[in-house]
């Protein structure tokens, strides 16, 4: 039986029994592209450990997984399933890691593929996923009472559970990572890959097409996004990206719980990418950023500030407004670092830029995880001036590695990051609100007047040290939805 009435103690909290199935698309350590997976590796262990939920978590199977962990990995049962006309196997497999259980669907047409992403199929892939998931219901060790999807990829997993519930008493959550990716199909898709009726188009159909992040919305018992200052602008037209008409009709429905970091992987004092660990130590800090400018090639002079940049180099990031201001902030006496990679316009940008202005700016045009926790760790200042930002991971880890955010005001970043008042001494960073290259500039400027200041910099230092984004208050939050679900 689902929600048995039967109550145990663990600790002083009661435990309700309630059992929460993740679904999602990628999750460290298994396979990462993006913040999501942080969260899906990160919150499922808070809400067990500090909540008493029993959670499991559902993925595909790629073959980046199955290449790095196929020997850990129990084979369930294999389903058969139909998308549309064509015939296909779901192979279920199981593990536990770090005390969760994890559950894949295997299907070697549609994940056997270099990458994650980017596939013209997509949508169909995700499709046959979302199936396969409820059908896994049925046989896996694991009577879910909550289904908790996570994007559009695991969007119609909501819808299916709605309309042809595994389980009579299945609740759903849909959590709203990024609303600009939706998962977009063709109308005629619906004919030819969907196995249900006619009369449930309607909750999938958006503006002409199948949208899979909008029947995640549409279907879902609640609604969630990773940040409260998202879950407004969402209402927004600029922020909805099209959904915000369906967003305002299910506004009573819909929470923001700002997303946490591990704070034991994001810790200074034990990280083994550092040369020189600390914890509140700027001596130590200083250490480490010595040896980052000698490794870059950089005047090594730990009394220079260092403003970092650590990034997809994407639009969203707000790197027209970098482009607008950056060679003009750099006859500052500063030192500017650049890590990441993305698109064409800005890596050509900031590859000239550093023939430009050699002697204080590097742009390293790639990705290496030991290279981002050293900049870290050696930055005195984390630029993020983001066009929006869902909720931001970044400006979270800056903080743990005490190293001071500049973001714009939007999303996750407004909800993290108060700005700093010279005269109240309150505030861990700097902010700006519109999306203005001079607004940024100042901002940058200012930071670099309070930096010169000792008395004022010390005591920003103070509330910078005092900002923790752990996963336990978010735990919470989640927990007191489910147990409202729960109670319904």
């Amino acid at each position: 039986m689902l929600l048995q009435k039967e109550k145990q103690y663990k600790g002083d909290k009661l435990y309700m029994g309630k059992k929460v199935l993740f679904v999602a698309s990628e999750c460290t350590p298994f396979v990462k592209t993006g913040g999501l997976a942080d969260v899906i590796g990160s919150l499922p262990q808070a809400l067990q450990q500090t909540e008493n939920i029993d959670v499991s978590v559902m993925l595909p199977l790629y073959q980046e997984i199955w290449d790095n962990w196929q020997n850990q990995l129990t084979k369930i049962n294999s389903l058969p399933l139909n998308v549309g006309w064509r015939k296909h196997d779901a192979t279920i497999y199981h593990t536990t890691h770090q005390g969760i259980p994890f559950y894949f669907i295997k299907n070697d047409y549609y994940f056997s593929r270099h990458g994650v992403y980017g596939y013209e199929d997509d949508g169909e892939r995700y499709l046959f996923f979302c199936q396969a998931v409820m059908e896994a219901l049925k046989v896996i060790d694991f009577e879910a009472d909550i289904l908790h999807a996570h994007d559009w990829q695991a969007g119609l997993a909501i819808a299916f559970a709605n309309i042809t519930p595994p389980t009579k008493q299945l609740k759903t959550v849909f959590t709203i990572h990024n609303i600009k990716y939706q998962g977009i199909l063709l109308k005629d898709a619906y004919a030819d890959l969907f196995n249900i009726s006619d009369e449930h188009i309607g909750g999938l159909e958006w503006d002409g097409l199948l949208n899979c992040m909008k029947s995640g919305i549409f279907h879902a018992d609640k609604i969630t996004t990773v940040s409260p200052t998202y879950a407004e602008e969402i209402t927004f037209p600029f922020y909805g990206e099209g959904l915000d008409s369906i967003i305002r009709e299910r506004k009573n429905d819909v929470i923001g719980i700002l997303n946490g970091i591990d704070l034991n992987d994001y810790n200074p004092n034990t990280d083994p990418h550092l040369n020189t660990k600390y914890s509140y130590s700027r001596i130590k800090k200083k250490e480490n950023k010595e040896i980052l400018q000698k490794k870059l090639g950089l005047k090594v002079d730990p009394e220079i500030p260092m403003y970092v940049m650590i990034t997809r180099l994407v639009e969203q990031k707000g790197l027209h407004l970098v482009q607008a201001i950056l060679d003009e902030f750099l006859n500052e006496n500063v030192q500017f670092v650049l890590l990441g990679t993305g698109d064409y316009e800005f890596e050509n940008f900031f590859y000239h830029a550093e023939k430009r202005n050699k002697e204080k700016l590097v742009s390293y045009l790639g990705f290496d995880e030991a290279l981002a926790r050293q900049i870290y760790a050696s930055g005195d200042f984390f630029v993020m001036p983001s066009l929006f930002e869902p909720c931001g991971l970044s400006q979270l880890i800056a903080l743990q590695y005490k190293t001071v955010p500049i973001v714009r005001e939007t999303g996750g970043l407004k909800d993290t990051v108060t700005p700093f008042n010279e005269y109240s001494l309150e505030g861990n960073g700097f902010s700006f609100k519109n999306y203005n290259a001079h607004e940024l500039l100042e901002q940058l400027k200012y930071s670099l007047s309070i930096y010169q200041n000792e008395e004022k910099w010390q005591a920003l230092l103070k509330n910078v040290n005092k900002s923790y984004y752990s996963w336990d208050d978010s735990a919470h939050a989640y927990a007191d939805l489910y147990h409202e679900l729960h109670q319904a």
